[in-house]
């Protein structure tokens, strides 16, 4: 649907850069990889004719993403600051675009499917705004629908990469009175002690 937008939040997989609280387990040029590999899984389960799927990236330049994900996609740079300013942007720009239902997502969530993406757009045409809840306090997934120009402070203020995030932007809901749903709780890959869920994941992948 023109007007449906999933946008995949990714950083290019420099050693040294991407999935860096990893490094200590897997060192820096493993982290890269596994960072690789993620987004590369998501990518290919979520690929669909009934979005348009927009790449938000940093750490790169836009040919490295090209050559690294391909050229049929659509590449924006993610603007600067932090994550609430990155995310508010891209929703600002892509409003401005023409979508009104968007979805935007990270690379570390693989057992986000193609489902929950369906369910999100689905619930964005009567609900103002959802949420994929991570298990860490955080979220693998953030929706919001257009005319919503008044939601610029579920970005602000939030303690980004705490287990406060989920909490702190329900209660910004509450208080900005928006209409809320939430999909199923998922696991998103970014300590040690995930990696398990990973490994498990990509086993099945290949059978």
């Amino acid at each position: 649907m023109d007007d449906h937008r999933l946008l995949l939040f990714v950083r290019y997989p420099q050693p040294g850069h991407t999935k860096t609280r990893l490094i200590s387990v897997l060192g820096a040029e493993g982290a890269a990889q596994l960072q690789r590999e993620m987004a590369e899984y998501l990518l290919g389960r979520l690929r669909d004719s009934r979005w348009q799927m927009h790449v938000h990236f940093t750490g790169a330049v836009q040919s490295q993403m090209q050559d690294w994900l391909g050229k049929d996609l659509i590449y924006c740079r993610q603007a600067n600051g932090d994550l609430g300013a990155r995310l508010w942007h891209a929703f600002q720009q892509e409003f401005s675009a023409g979508a009104h239902r968007i979805v935007a997502i990270g690379a570390d969530c693989p057992s986000l499917n193609a489902q929950h993406v369906c369910q999100a757009f689905q619930q964005l045409e009567s609900k103002d705004m959802g949420l994929g809840p991570a298990r860490d306090g955080g979220y693998y997934l953030i929706g919001l629908r257009w005319g919503n120009h008044r939601c610029q402070p579920l970005f602000q203020g939030i303690d980004w990469s705490t287990s406060r995030v989920l909490q702190q932007t329900q209660a910004k809901a509450q208080q900005l009175k928006l209409s809320l749903f939430q999909l199923e709780t998922l696991s998103d890959i970014d300590r040690p002690q995930d990696l398990a869920i990973w490994r498990q994941i990509r086993a099945m992948s290949q059978r």
